[in-house]
């Protein structure tokens, strides 16, 4: 039922040089009707807004294509897109999902999303004002709500542009490799919790979140979280999906039927256009470049198209990343990026979009390491097409780990194994990286609280590796290299630059006397010292890691044998950078990154559920029997740019 009906002005701002003459123009008004209920095949109404084009204040007949964006962060989050594009001749919807803000039900990550939104797209399809073709738009949890929706195979799904998106997050998102990502323990305290469940629709019980979210440090050293032991207890969803999911590493149906793995159910995928977009500091969409693009474009007919900027989770229109700059060209009008997309595919404009290089990234690298007005380092980088991916001029090239710490391609000889302490009392703290939902509690105030810190539960993008007072997980102001924790390899100053596109693999031997611990891995690019950084800079890369109880396989746990050697298998997210000439390349090994992920506490206990914590001696090896090494995309200097 429509309860209301609102006129906006149409914004008539000019259209960027991005956008082709063709495109569509802004020629109407936009009326709103708030809070239509649509209802579900098990009766559960999902209420969402719907924006018209108008002139004069009363909606215009006729059909028009959509564009639909169901999210959890309320459907009022939708009205940016939707004033630019119903004056250009769409009909735009915001649907809040299942058990979020007005919508009725029960949520639980995307369980619900592949049959809600097949019924949210059928109904829409019937109506008299579509034109019977829909598009989607959404980042992050939106995001994820596209892949759900296309592994539903609804009718009238057009096509998508699914940013940044959430998706077979029992592999990376979730969990990682076996370990918990901490971002959603605080997504749960200080997003979903607080923020448009149905507990939080209560005053006195949102107070009550509010204040756990202010928590969330204290949480989060205070591992394990119990069910019952917390006022989470209050919002019995949210608190029952954060145990399971910090409890639940195997990959099995658990995650691969949660609702939107693609790559678990690719054949149920619908064959339509999706266009990819995702950062290399982002903590979803970086992986989609290995795992849904690469899948999809194998498996579907239609075009998957791909773009991959230097930017952190929904920042495409910085052009910065933590203390990274790269440029004014990293940033893109996103909107106009989206419109030429759907005008093509929505409203059959031939704006040349399905003939362009079907790959475009961010080359990281190359700028001159100046310090910017606002204190960051230029990085510098540039676009490039490209018509596939991984590239296939990629020179996969090993870099050996030595014992004296050197990086380099000669193979190890009859070198002796590095062992280092891992107390997870004291782990290694995270300095940017692969990060969204980082958020700061509400309030911006933390029971664990730093001077000048910024609230937040950590920092994502590219971050010098040197810790600072404004940290809350730092105990001094050192760079992460002086710890005994941390074993650094690298190489010596570069005779010229080296670029590096594409996946990031270390193959690790090593040993424990634990019967569980986990291997972190972390590339770094060594800036030398200049006049604006006298210290030079420790630039981070890409980090990944591995659950020691995890490495022969993600669906079945086993345990270490005390003091026997095994490989593993460390991919980090993947990349595209230029490490100049002079720069050296560094890898740095150790056994955690907190809070990124979760510590483990050693003793191989069930996750989650432990009651001891042992401080474990871990050892690498790096000889010729046992040669350890970061495997390298190398792209060619001769056809390295073009």
């Amino acid at each position: 039922m429509c309860k209301s009906r609102f006129l906006l002005l149409a914004l008539f701002a000019p259209l960027t040089t991005a956008v082709a003459q063709t495109a569509s123009q802004p020629r109407y008004e936009i009326v709103v009707d708030h809070d239509v209920s649509i209802t579900m095949r098990d009766g559960i109404k999902l209420v969402c807004d719907i924006y018209r084009p108008a002139q004069n204040g009363k909606a215009v007949e006729g059909k028009f294509p959509v564009i639909l964006e169901r999210t959890p962060y309320g459907k009022r989050t939708g009205e940016p897109w939707a004033k630019y594009f119903v004056p250009r001749g769409y009909i735009g919807i915001a649907q809040d999902i299942r058990g979020r803000y007005a919508s009725e039900g029960h949520w639980f990550p995307y369980r619900d999303d592949g049959h809600d939104g097949y019924d949210t797209v059928k109904w829409i399809g019937e109506q008299p004002w579509s034109n019977g073709k829909i598009g989607t738009v959404g980042t992050s949890y939106p995001g994820g709500t596209q892949h759900a929706l296309a592994l539903s195979n609804p009718p009238y799904l057009t096509t998508m542009i699914p940013a940044d998106a959430m998706s077979d997050y029992g592999v990376y998102g979730v969990r990682h490799n076996g370990a918990f990502e901490m971002r959603w323990l605080n997504w749960i305290f200080n997003i979903g919790g607080p923020e448009g469940s149905d507990a939080a629709r209560d005053p006195a019980t949102q107070e009550a979140l509010l204040r756990l979210g202010e928590q969330v440090r204290e949480y989060a050293k205070g591992l394990p979280l119990r069910r019952g032991s917390t006022p989470l207890k209050l919002s019995p969803d949210y608190e029952n999906w954060l145990v399971q999911a910090m409890s639940h590493g195997d990959y099995d149906s658990f995650w691969k039927d949660s609702g939107d793995d693609v790559v678990a159910h690719v054949a149920d995928y619908k064959d339509i256009p999706v266009y990819h977009l995702g950062g290399w500091y982002d903590s979803w969409g970086t992986q989609v470049a290995n795992m849904n693009y690469v899948t999809l474009a194998k498996n579907k007919k239609s075009l998957q198209r791909l773009i991959m900027g230097p930017w952190t989770h929904g920042g495409r229109t910085h052009s910065y990343a933590g203390e990274a700059e790269f440029g004014s060209d990293a940033a893109i009008d996103f909107l106009a990026f989206e419109q030429r997309w759907f005008d093509h595919w929505l409203q059959g404009i031939d704006d040349g979009v399905d003939r362009e290089p079907p790959v475009r990234i961010f080359v990281m690298g190359g700028g001159d390491a100046h310090k910017t007005p606002e204190g960051r380092i230029f990085v510098g980088g540039h676009w490039r097409d490209e018509h596939e991916w991984p590239l296939a001029r990629t020179v996969t090239s090993s870099y050996y780990l030595h014992t004296n710490g050197a990086l380099s391609p000669e193979k190890p000889g009859s070198e002796e194994p590095t062992s280092f302490e891992f107390d997870p009392r004291h782990p290694v703290p995270t300095l940017g990286g692969n990060i969204s939902s980082h958020n700061a509690p509400p309030s911006k105030h933390n029971t664990i609280e730093r001077p000048g810190d910024s609230e937040n539960l950590m920092e994502q993008g590219a971050y010098d590796q040197r810790c600072r007072v404004s940290t809350w997980t730092c105990d001094d102001t050192r760079p992460l290299s002086s710890r005994n924790d941390v074993l650094v390899f690298q190489t010596e100053p570069l005779p010229q630059d080296t670029e590096v596109t594409g996946r990031l693999i270390v193959k690790l031997w090593a040993s424990s006397n634990a019967p569980d611990t986990d291997f972190t891995a972390k590339l770094i690019d060594v800036y030398p010292p200049n006049k604006d950084f006298p210290s030079g800079v420790d630039l981070n890369i890409g980090d990944s890691i591995v659950r020691a109880r995890y490495r022969k396989s993600l669906e079945h746990a086993e345990l270490m044998k005390p003091g026997e050697i095994y490989p593993f298998n460390i991919e980090m997210y993947p990349t595209s950078l230029v490490f100049k000439q002079g720069h050296r390349i560094r890898l740095d090994i150790s056994s955690s990154n907190f809070p990124r992920f979760d510590v483990n506490p050693n003793t191989g206990e069930p996750l989650n559920d432990n009651r001891r914590w042992a401080i474990a001696t871990n050892t690498i090896y790096h000889d010729a029997q046992h040669p350890s090494q970061i495997l390298l995309p190398v792209i060619p200097a001769q056809t390295g740019n073009r």
